[in-house]
């Protein structure tokens, strides 16, 4: 699951090959999924799973994109698409994306506090804005109001010229994260001489955001760098700088070398022979890691579990009344962008046959919720295209209906996976969600066991997960309501509720909030 977006341009797709599977099947009305769910096992999800998990070790532990073992992870499910009888398609794609060419530095200088050096990371201190300018300062921190401290919310630090009328010129303005666009405090910053910007978190709880950690922010729009070197902070570093800046006074050392650079990435696609191809069911998960670990609950559980899906549709000689296309994006980690380049090679007419969208991104966490995404907007007041509540429903009642119900919670739709895409081009989209680093809560933990207070995935983005950070409960239970929704779809001879055709944008109230802060 991406933490964020940088996506700038996506280009030169290009595919290879397409696919076929020997059917013979049942009917689609009163479709009985117990067969397929019956196929779909947690061992054969493991067996996959440990299969990444090899891959990993066998290529410094990651995954990710342009690695040997991301390639590998390629060569892994097509060669398993194509034992299952698929004819998988490989699509490739570019893409331009704005990243750190050499390490940023911030580190504190100034006596009469010891030096320090901070941490460059989501999980450190701070992080390169992007389309920050590149340069390399050391001056004094000036703080620039007004600030909100203790934090509650609604700063408007650095938001208008006045807010300037003291400031030096060479020093590196300090600012509070608030009300205004991160591009017009630096622009401000910038008309008033400053060398460098740092922009700390805003400090306050608010439930749909992050204003406490590391602020990965924008300058965009326009998508052109920066005059000078801009980075976020979390809002500890800033409120310890503000103290420092104010008291003693502080002298930081600010370097920032960013820029484009071309990423090439690859998609795996694959269809079932039969169904209208006007009605198709795209199930999707991404295929590649973060850098720093092998990422088997992210995404290796949702790659584990449509392949295993594909496997027994196969074994089981489904003759689908709609077509289901198995998808395997790649360069999610980096802002999303495998699903969007497949979705941008389609054509208008392509787009219309896209039934729905399932997606499938980390299905396996330790201390896992089952999460439903909230395609009706009832929880969280944005809903997906018309479709995706129905999309919601077959899940939810699916749950519901088992001999022992099972409780859902609804999850947003908040632009972190792959159904991103999909949404923007107005096809419904679903799917399920167990949990990353958000923090469960004693309510959660009173239905879904585990523990209150602990990440949902502790080892979310990092070099811990692995095989072993798996809950094979959540693994068994998430498959199956995968495998049934799937062949819901893939069986139904009725309309979505409006998914005979998607339209070519979104709901205006979808809010994409996957990617970098603006604000």
């Amino acid at each position: 699951m991406s933490k964020y977006a940088r996506i700038l341009v996506v280009a030169a797709v290009s595919a290879v090959a397409a696919l076929t599977m020997s059917a013979a099947a049942p009917t689609a009305v009163g479709v009985d999924t117990s067969a397929l769910r019956a196929a779909v096992t947690v061992g054969g999800i493991m067996g996959h799973e440990n299969a990444l998990q090899a891959i990993a070790d066998a290529n410094d532990g990651t995954r990710a994109i342009e690695t040997p073992g991301f390639d590998d992870s390629v060569d892994y499910v097509v060669g398993a698409l194509q034992a299952a009888g698929y004819k998988p398609t490989v699509q490739a794609f570019s893409f331009s994306l704005f990243t750190d060419i050499t390490p940023p530095v911030f580190a504190r200088t100034s006596d009469p506090q010891p030096q320090k050096t901070y941490a460059n990371g989501f999980d450190g201190d701070f992080l390169t804005m992007e389309w920050s300018g590149n340069g390399d300062v050391t001056a004094q921190l000036e703080p620039v109001g007004p600030f909100v401290l203790p934090p509650t919310g609604g700063s408007a630090s650095g938001c208008t010229a006045a807010d300037f009328a003291t400031f030096t010129p060479g020093h590196v303005a300090l600012m509070q994260r608030g009300t205004c666009a991160f591009r017009v405090k630096v622009d401000n910053a910038v008309a008033a001489g400053a060398s460098g910007v740092v922009i700390f978190n805003e400090g306050n709880v608010v439930p749909d955001d992050d204003r406490v950690g590391v602020l990965n922010g924008t300058l965009d729009p326009p998508a052109t760098p920066a005059a000078i070197p801009v980075i976020g902070t979390s809002f500890a570093v800033g409120d310890e700088l503000y103290q420092l800046a104010t008291t003693t006074g502080a002298t930081v050392h600010l370097k920032v070398n960013a820029g484009l650079v071309t990423r090439n990435s690859r998609n795996v696609i694959a269809d079932t022979a039969g169904g209208r191809a006007d009605r198709t069911v795209v199930l999707g998960a991404h295929l590649d890691s973060v850098p720093a670990g092998p990422g088997i609950n992210d995404n290796g559980s949702g790659t584990a579990t449509i392949l295993e899906i594909a496997e027994a549709m196969a074994q089981l000689k489904v003759n689908p009344v709609n077509r289901v296309r198995f998808a395997f994006w790649g360069a999610e980690e980096e802002g999303l962008i495998g699903s969007q380049a497949y979705v941008d090679s389609l054509t208008k007419s392509d787009l219309k046959n896209i039934m729905l969208n399932l997606n499938f991104d980390m299905v396996g966490s330790p201390n896992f919720v089952r999460f439903v995404y909230d395609g009706d907007g009832s929880a969280f007041g944005a809903d997906g295209p018309n479709g995706s509540g129905m999309i919601e429903s077959v899940f939810t009642d699916y749950f519901r209906s088992l001999a022992t119900p099972l409780a859902t919670a609804p999850t947003e739709f908040d632009g972190r996976s792959d159904y991103q895409a999909f949404i923007n081009a107005g096809i419904p989209a679903g799917g399920l969600f167990s949990g990353a680093e958000g923090i469960k809560t004693a309510a959660e933990a009173a239905i879904y066991g585990g523990t209150a207070g602990d990440p949902y995935d502790a080892c979310y983005h990092q070099a811990c997960d692995t095989n072993k950070n798996l809950n094979t409960t959540a693994l068994d239970q998430m498959s199956d309501a995968a495998a049934h929704a799937t062949l819901v779809f893939a069986m139904t001879k009725s309309s979505v509720n409006g998914t005979d055709k998607a339209s070519n944008q979104a709901k205006d109230n979808m809010q994409f909030k996957g990617s970098l802060a603006r604000s």
